[in-house]
């Protein structure tokens, strides 16, 4: 495909890493040919899609998924195919063999992230962030005392990026862990220092101490973002190896 073809660029890149944006605005050519390129599974799933927008969404996704994918496990389109874990996370496979592939995908209005990663354990979140909401009530129910007083503490559009912020960074460690949200995010919070105003640092779930991620905000002004991916190393701090760029 030439540029002009594609519909996705590199976002964030970093050692063993890679995020890609995904443009999800209405074009008739690009969502052709991203039809095409999925399985008879994934066309089924896409018909049953109601609403325009999320058809989209899933088909421009999911052939990015599929055209990266290929390129990094060296197999055609046709050889590649998913599974799904207990909580509905997918794996790639290649001729029915599960691959050890690590990516995870978010999308939100018109931008999606593809992220791909070395270590095992990747979780994106996307928001595009909505205005004149509840705020602070759906706060109670999903954030924690830390992370309710921070979000009392601000008003305005002050409040709402804080909220975006906060979930991002929540739901990225979820879709890490890999439970869904059989895990209440209200059960953990992100770090104190990402409530200070850090962009990254360790975090440790509560009920698994013993296993650390790396967090990370990449909120920009289109949208909120965030990465969490599990660390191998005995959980060190991988800033200065990892870039924001």
């Amino acid at each position: 495909m030439t540029a002009a073809d594609t519909w996705w660029n590199p976002w964030r890149e970093a050692e063993g890493l890679l995020i890609l944006h995904i443009d999800l605005r209405p074009d008739p050519d690009h969502e052709e040919r991203a039809l095409a390129l999925l399985d008879d599974d994934e066309q089924t799933r896409w018909k049953r899609f109601r609403v325009s927008g999320a058809r989209r969404q899933f088909a421009l996704c999911r052939a990015a998924l599929r055209i990266h994918l290929c390129e990094r496990l060296g197999c055609s389109n046709r050889e590649l195919s998913f599974g799904y874990l207990e909580h509905g996370k997918p794996f790639a496979k290649v001729n029915g063999v599960p691959s050890r592939a690590n990516f995870n995908v978010s999308h939100s209005g018109r931008h999606g992230l593809i992220g791909f990663a070395e270590p095992a354990g990747l979780g994106v979140d996307l928001e595009v962030r909505a205005p004149r909401k509840d705020f602070d009530g759906i706060g109670s129910s999903v954030y924690g005392p830390q992370e309710r007083l921070a979000l009392s503490a601000v008003a305005g559009r002050d409040k709402a990026e804080l909220f975006y912020r906060l979930w991002t960074l929540k739901e990225a460690l979820i879709k890490a862990l890999g439970t869904g949200f059989s895990l209440s995010p209200s059960r953990f919070e992100v770090p104190q220092p990402i409530l200070d105003g850090e962009h990254s640092a360790v975090f440790r779930f509560p009920h698994r101490p013993s296993d650390p991620y790396w967090l990370e905000d990449l909120g920009e002004p289109r949208f909120a973002a965030a990465r969490a991916y599990r660390l191998t190393s005995g959980g060190a701090d991988p800033q200065g190896k990892h870039s924001r760029t």
